[in-house]
């Protein structure tokens, strides 16, 4: 491996790898794209996981002030209508949360890790390095060197 391959910046070698081909390398780039946005949407799912938990405790909390501000009856219709209620049939968001990590998310994770480890040793962002050695090169900098 090259000297530009091997250099390191923060305890991690840049990962150029020369001896992959060029299609290679950005199909295994494309399949880390695809689970960067996975992990979007993993987020995007957790965050409405705590919002509607979130809305629910402070329903909780409406409900007790509409009772004690003499609203019982219509707090009580709103306790039995949504309160703990469901976001999907039979599944709060924990529940789906956890079947989009078992079912999607894990799987897809092993899958770019197999794939990397089959093609690249393993190597994170080999197509990421090679844009960046493209760059600088065509800027005049250092490939692999500190600093801007």
């Amino acid at each position: 491996m090259s000297r530009s391959a091997q250099a390191s910046t923060g305890g991690q070698a840049h990962h150029t790898r020369e001896d992959l081909d060029d299609a290679t390398v950005a199909a295994v780039g494309r399949l880390s794209e695809a689970l960067e946005c996975v992990e979007r949407a993993r987020g995007a799912l957790y965050e409405f996981h705590q919002l509607s938990g979130h809305a629910d405790l402070l329903l909780g909390e409406a409900l007790e002030q509409l009772a004690e501000a003499g609203h019982r009856r219509i707090a009580a219709q709103l306790r039995e209508e949504l309160l703990g209620r469901n976001v999907l049939d039979g599944r709060w968001t924990f529940q789906i949360v956890e079947e989009y990590d078992d079912l999607y998310y894990r799987p897809f994770v092993e899958a770019d890790a197999d794939v990397r480890r089959r093609l690249t040793g393993g190597q994170r962002h080999v197509h990421e390095a090679r844009m960046k050695a493209r760059e600088r090169l065509r800027a005049g900098r250092d490939l692999w060197g500190p600093g801007a």
